[in-house]
């Protein structure tokens, strides 16, 4: 029933941003909950640090602990990582009282591939369980280049931002993009392989995902309609159209369109993200911007190669955005300058900035992303100027991303730099 990480669990493992943080909290922590998407990579970081290994999606070994989970933790190698919690949601009451009766360090890792359950308000890992998110890999984990500090970090502490040798120009970035960060995909796959492997985890998603989350409910979702949704939705990823918008494409109705963005957001390959606000600025959106999670997942739903993004100048603008954002994700958790990401844009679109990061202490760094080769500051830097001159000594940097290969000043403090210098 129980298996132990085997030794090719092991071999060529790259190392992810989360590993030296996740580190840290297991020296204090008596256990950890750490959620992503299906393939994100968290049986295999996770697994290496455990003693025992509980995969809870295999029925066989998910049939003791749905009987009796305190009696099937008692004994087991620590640590224990109890892998797909939501299949069996009674192990979390099981963590909680082991943790209780005895909260010595590195006890339990419990690992998922949804969120509807984080929110219940009896959730039984207040207090006991410290949330952690791992996202598909970024570029820089993908190449090795995962020390030192992070963006937000370098550029919070002056520090400067450096460029591959081998940055790509924009052909290159879009076969990047639409390459994926899921770790099979990015890492073991090519060519029609790695598209057939994105299809048939979309296919899985809109079928098997769906119905394991919606298991108890009396109506299934039809899989067709959800399909004609997400593509709507990824036709709209980095954008902040109206919901009427994606539902109104996918032909469906309001309520029916609430569900589905419900249901993929709780399995994490949707997520939506909050329009700054300010009392300092005026007449301030206040919609989200809506991403899917992975740059890749929007070309394959869509049916689209690398030459028919490129000759889609809207589709290729939300696909580096989305892209972009990809990258920043998965550092925000372990950047010490603690950042969260917003966007921001005033009515009738007078001022947009694709990307906001606010650090503690109320400090902003805007990000923008073009799919040019040479940005200038009045046409492409404007927004992060007016920005800078409204908020002052907030404001630390304005980025204005590109496909180009030079870094360089654009204005004061704003610079134009190569979107490989996120990997840099």
């Amino acid at each position: 029933m129980l298996r132990l990480m085997a030794t090719q669990d092991l071999i060529a493992y790259k190392t992810r941003l989360v590993d030296p943080f996740l580190d840290e909290l297991l020296g204090q922590l008596p256990a950890l909950l750490v959620i992503g998407p299906r393939a994100a990579g968290k049986t295999t970081t996770i697994g290496r640090r455990a003693g025992t290994v509980v995969r809870l999606d295999r029925e066989a070994e998910a049939a003791a602990f749905a009987a009796d989970p305190d009696a099937a933790l008692r004994g087991l190698a620590e640590p224990v990582l109890l892998d797909e919690w939501q299949n069996v949601p009674s192990v979390l009451g099981a963590v909680r009282r082991a943790v209780e009766a005895d909260p010595h360090p590195n006890r339990f890792f419990v690992t998922g591939s949804v969120h509807a359950e984080l929110e219940n308000e009896v959730w039984p890992g207040t207090g006991r369980l410290v949330r952690l998110g791992l996202y598909p890999m970024t570029i820089r984990e993908q190449v090795g280049a995962t020390e030192g500090s992070t963006f937000f970090d370098k550029l919070a502490n002056g520090e400067d931002l450096s460029v591959p040798s081998n940055t790509p120009d924009l052909r290159g970035y879009i076969e990047l993009a639409m390459r994926s960060g899921f770790p099979m995909a990015a890492l073991q796959l090519t060519g029609r392989a790695r598209e057939a492997w994105l299809a048939s985890y979309i296919d899985d998603l809109f079928s098997h995902d769906v119905e394991q989350l919606e298991a108890s409910a009396t109506k299934k979702r039809d899989p067709q309609r959800l399909r004609r949704y997400f593509e709507a939705y990824a036709l709209n990823s980095a954008g902040v159209a109206d919901h009427k918008t994606i539902y109104d494409a996918a032909q469906v109705n309001k309520a029916t369109a609430a569900v589905y963005e419900g249901l993929l957001t709780d399995l994490l390959i949707i997520e939506q993200l909050p329009a700054w606000t300010s009392n300092r600025l005026k007449r301030l959106v206040h919609q989200p911007k809506r991403y899917v999670i992975d740059s890749a997942l929007i070309a394959t739903a869509l049916r689209m190669d690398d030459q028919g993004v490129i000759s889609d100048g809207d589709l290729l603008g939300r696909i580096l955005d989305t892209f972009v954002a990809s990258q920043l994700r998965p550092e925000l958790a372990v950047s010490a300058t603690r950042p969260r990401l917003h966007h921001l844009r005033t009515e009738q679109g007078r001022h947009e900035v694709d990307l906001i990061a606010e650090l503690a202490g109320e400090r902003l760094i805007g990000i923008e992303v073009k799919a040019d080769a040479a940005p200038t500051a009045r046409a492409d830097g404007k927004h992060l100027i007016w920005l800078r001159d409204e908020l002052g000594e907030r404001f630390i940097v304005g980025v204005v991303f590109h496909t180009g290969p030079r870094l360089y000043e654009l204005d004061d403090k704003i610079i134009a730099a190569p979107i490989s210098a996120l990997w840099g």
